[in-house]
Formats: C-alpha cells, sequence, structure tokens
C-alpha cells in the first residue's frame, strides 16, 4: 500500500474508556480512535476506514515485523509453508505442533488468530456496509467502497471455511460491548451455506468493483477481477471431496471467466514475478513501501554463511517434487536423475525457488557441506544452521542487503492470487468435470511453457488420472510457500498420506573433496489424523460464548 494514501494504525470505533472520578479525566477526549460520527461525516475518512480493513491487528507474537497482518501469514517470520510438507521453521515459533498433530483448542500454534481475526474483520465489513449510505460522497465512489467491503467480507468467510469447514454467519449483525451474548445465534453452518454465502458476497463485489485500480494503487486494493479470482477459487474447493459443496462444472466456469476477461497473463520471469507488484501475471497482492516496515526476507531465511536466520527450509518432500528438465520425475529411471549430482538439469522453478548446497548465490556458492562449508554447522551462527540442508530462496530480492535491511528492504509484494493459479484452477476442475481436453493441456502448458521455465510439454493422451496426478504436481512446485499446499492436500484427502510422510532433509558431507548427499530426517514425529483436517477453533473463543459455540468434530 502507498503511505500517502493509507493510514497504517486501525481506525477504530468510538467506544467506552476508564476514568477515575475526577473530572478533568472524564473530559479528556481519546487520541487513539476516531469516533464513529467523525468517519461518517468524512468521505476521505470513511474511505481510509474501508482500506484499512485489508489489514488487521498483531494478535500474536511473530506476525510480522512493524505492520499490520493481512489476509495469511505472508512475510511474518513462520510461513504457512512450514506446517506442510513444503518446509519446516528452523526455530520453531509454534510450528512444530502442527507439523506432528498437536493442535488443541488449548494449544493451536501459529493457527491461533485466523477464527478471532476473521470475525473481528467482518465486523468491521458489517459497520462499513450498515453506515455507507450516511456518507456523503460520488455514486461511483460509494459503489467502490461497497465493493470492496463485500469483497473482503467474502474474503474473510473463505478462510473461515476453509480452514474450520462450518462457520458462524452473522449477517449483517454488528456486536457492541453492550450487547447480550447470551442471546446470540452461535450455530455453525454446514460448509455448503458458508460457501454459499462467502460466493454471494463475491458476486456483490463483482457488481461493485472496477475492472482496474487507479495507478497509483497498483493491485493492492481488490478489482473486478479479483473477486472473480476468489469466487474461482472458493468454487474449486467447495467441489473437492473434503467439501463435496459444489460442483467441477461451476468451478470450471468461474476460472473460465477470469480467464475470458483477456486482462491476465503469465510472466515470462518466474523468480522475477515475486519482486515486481507491477507484474500482468499479479490478480491481487498486498504492496509494501519502504516506510511500511515488514519482515525482511533476505536476513529472516538467508544462509547463516550470509549473516542469515535461516527461518523458513525447504523439506526434502518437495524438492523431490521438482521434475527434472525432460519433464520426467527423478523417480522415473529413464529422467537422468544422479542421486550422487541431483541438483543439476531440474525444472527452473527448483533453482528460483531453493538454495541447496553448490548454488550460486550472492557473488558466492552455498556451501552446505561438513566439514568446513560457511552454511552448514562449520559456518558463523551455527544456530542459523538449516536443519534441513537447504535454504529458500523464492521470494529473495539480491538487491536487498541481508545485514541490517531494516527500513531499507522490503519492497517486495505478497501476491494472494495470480493468473497461474487461475490457470491451474482451471485445469483441474475442467479434468475433472470432463476429462482432459485440450483446454486443459492449454491451461498447464502455458505455465510449464514460460520463458524462464520452459519444462516441455504435456505429452498427449493423458488419462483423467494422469492428468489429476500432473496437476497436483504443478500445484505443488508452481504455487510453493505461497500458501496453497496446506489446503490442497486437505480438499483433495490425501493428507493422510503427504503428512504421515516424514519431513526429510539432507545432510551433505565431503569424502574426498566430493559432496555425498545422505537422506536424513529433519523434524522427528510428523504426524497427521482425521481430525487434522480442519483446524480446532481456541477454546478462549469457546469460553467466550459460554460454551455454546460448537467445537470442530475430534477436538
Amino acid at each position: 500500500m502507498k503511505t500517502k494514501h493509507i493510514i497504517y494504525s486501525i481506525i477504530a470505533l468510538a467506544g467506552t474508556t476508564l476514568a477515575s472520578c475526577k473530572k478533568e479525566y472524564l473530559d479528556v477526549v481519546p487520541t487513539d480512535r476516531v469516533a464513529d460520527v467523525t468517519i461518517l461525516s468524512d468521505s476521505s475518512l470513511f474511505q481510509n476506514y474501508v482500506i484499512n480493513r485489508y489489514m488487521s491487528i498483531k494478535l500474536q507474537d511473530k506476525e510480522g515485523e512493524g505492520t499490520n497482518p493481512g489476509f495469511g501469514r505472508g512475510f511474518e517470520y513462520a510461513m504457512w509453508s512450514s506446517v506442510t510438507d513444503e518446509s519446516m521453521y528452523n526455530n520453531d515459533d509454534n510450528t512444530w505442533l502442527i507439523q506432528r498433530g498437536l493442535l488443541a483448542p488449548e494449544n493451536t500454534g501459529i493457527a491461533g488468530t485466523i477464527w478471532g481475526r476473521s470475525y473481528r474483520s467482518i465486523r468491521e465489513c458489517n459497520y462499513g456496509l450498515n453506515n455507507i449510505m450516511q456518507v456523503q460522497m460520488s455514486e461511483t465512489l460509494r459503489n467502490r467502497l461497497r465493493g470492496e467491503l463485500h469483497f473482503i467480507r467474502g474474503f474473510r468467510y473463505h478462510d473461515l471455511v476453509r480452514n474450520y469447514g462450518k462457520v458462524v454467519l452473522v449477517g449483517d449483525k454488528v456486536y457492541n460491548l453492550n450487547d447480550n451474548m447470551a442471546e446470540a445465534d452461535y450455530t455453525r453452518s454446514s460448509i455448503k451455506e458458508g460457501i454459499d454465502y462467502a460466493v454471494a458476497e463475491l458476486d456483490s463485489a463483482i457488481q461493485y468493483l472496477p475492472a482496474t485500480n487507479e495507478s497509483n494503487w497498483g493491485l493492492g486494493r481488490a478489482t473486478k477481477g479479483a473477486a472473480m479470482a476468489l469466487k474461482a477459487r472458493l468454487l474449486l474447493y467447495a467441489a473437492s471431496p473434503l467439501y463435496d459443496a459444489g460442483t467441477w462444472a461451476a468451478a470450471a466456469a468461474a476460472a473460465k471467466a477470469v480467464i475470458d476477461l483477456g486482462q491476465y497473463s503469465i510472466a515470462p520471469d518466474y523468480a522475477k514475478l515475486f519482486l515486481d507488484a507491477s507484474s500482468n501475471e499479479i490478480i491481487f497482492c498486498r504492496q509494501y513501501a519502504i516506510g511500511a516496515r515488514h519482515v525482511c526476507l533476505e536476513i529472516a531465511n538467508g544462509a547463516n554463511g550470509y549473516n542469515g536466520w535461516a527461518g523458513n527450509t525447504p523439506l526434502q518432500n518437495l524438492v523431490d517434487a521438482y521434475e527434472m528438465k525432460s519433464g520426467k520425475p527423478i523417480t522415473d529411471a529413464t529422467s537422468g536423475y544422479d542421486a550422487a549430482n541431483p541438483y543439476a538439469n531440474r525444472d527452473a522453478r527448483f533453482y528460483a525457488s531453493i538454495l541447496y548446497n553448490g548454488a550460486s548465490y550472492r557473488n558466492s556458492t552455498v556451501q552446505i557441506y561438513t566439514p568446513g562449508g560457511k552454511d552448514s554447522k562449520d559456518g558463523p551462527s551455527n544456530w542459523n544452521t538449516s536443519k534441513t540442508g537447504y535454504y529458500l530462496r523464492k521470494f529473495m530480492d539480491d538487491r536487498n542487503p541481508i545485514d541490517n535491511p531494516w527500513e531499507v528492504a522490503g519492497l517486495q509484494p505478497w501476491i494472494y492470487m495470480r493468473y497461474a493459479e487461475v490457470l491451474l484452477n482451471y485445469a483441474e476442475a475442467q479434468n475433472e468435470a470432463v476429462g482432459p481436453d485440450g483446454t486443459v493441456y492449454n491451461a498447464i502448458n502455458q505455465i510449464r511453457q514460460r520463458t524462464s521455465v520452459q519444462q516441455p510439454a504435456l505429452p498427449a493422451g493423458l488419462t483423467q488420472e494422469q492428468m489429476r496426478e500432473v496437476i497436483r504436481r504443478e500445484r505443488q512446485v508452481e504455487l510453493a510457500f505461497e500458501e496453497h499446499r496446506f489446503y490442497d492436500v486437505r480438499r483433495w484427502k490425501i493428507a493422510m498420506q503427504t503428512e504421515n510422510i516424514p519431513a526429510y532433509g539432507v545432510d551433505v558431507t565431503l569424502v574426498n573433496g566430493r559432496p555425498v548427499y545422505t537422506r536424513k530426517e529433519a523434524l522427528s514425529g510428523r504426524l497427521f489424523t482425521e481430525k487434522n483436517y480442519f483446524l480446532p477453533i481456541p477454546r478462549t473463543e469457546i469460553l467466550a460464548t459460554n460454551n455454546k459455540l460448537e467445537q470442530t468434530s475430534g477436538y
């Protein structure tokens, strides 16, 4: 977001304050909030109120760095990828308990803020929608803001459904401190009712939102295409086995509608895509300015030999998913894969996403080997050595310093939705609805053959089942670390397999001057059970309703 247009502190609604019996204290005007009457009497201030709904307050330690959380983990210390088979967070930070299947209502780790943050945001959107007609403004601006509020409310419900399944639909109600919460309805809807409600919200957003933003807003505010893309994602989830609340045909049609806009395209350079908010592949993202401080990725995730903190370190499980340049998986005996030289001739997206032993990086070479490797336990700051034998490369901007990056680095956008996801959503839904027709091939090949990647086109004659496996692998590598894998393996109902495989890494040892690679378990005790398909609602939320709110099944 551009700082000249946005108020980064949350605009609080008017509320009561504590005061002593002395009259002078009662007369003090709070300076940390804006009264309702002020918000509703100034269209610019009301617009700032709406824009701030793209963010929320910090509810947990290690959420962001200096700015307010947005619509996901994003550029926080432990990314959402580190509770999947993509990566592990090197210093835990309440992620290992999720990997080990130890989630409980009393111990939710980094997953503990989704329920509360979502309903806080829904309340704020309800306030805006309930009062927007009171504010003097042009109908063009009113429609725009109405569309944004519906979009944000739809996004929050989409987040609730994909994490908890059944949700509480509060309608347009704005709960206040003086409300009798004992009379509130805490009934959790069915999954289909929740999805239908969120889709209706997005349909309303589509009606009001503009096709594009003004140039000074870039891709940081919702547009018609963003609402359409989120609707397509939600309908894809609805048709998936876990939800079983929609049809593949409807999901394919929704994704096709985004494609037919002709507004988005595949960026030629995969690595640079994540560094430039002006890319035509990005549909909706969070933008940052130097003053809008967030976690500086380079120091948070860099190798210890470069004075980095390791952070989100990729797992061997993900590394093994990248094909050879020939287009064949490494498990194919004819692929050309060499276990003694495992990183040669791989899919170009591997090199853009993961730092490995021998990788060129910042005018040097990554040295994960022992003895003596500068990025191993024998290097400096060995407490920041990767436990997996890999470091994160994706999202990193080599123009940013690793040492002392604060207030200097941090201009990368965090992408919520991009065109490649839309193509993958379409391919999956269309394949499930009618089989692997030409449009499915075209969608996948567009992604595989972007200029900087150039993986071979898919072979003709794939069966529906074979194409399903291709699409799932493409999602795994194309969207790696972008907060999709956690939900994909759950909605496909394959998490009992993928999440019960050990979290693998690699040890690299120099023998006679040559590296020898030995597979290892990087994080012990990885476990997934049936109840883990959805998150538990934090115990504090249940208690706040006097135990009227139903807990997620199994917890």
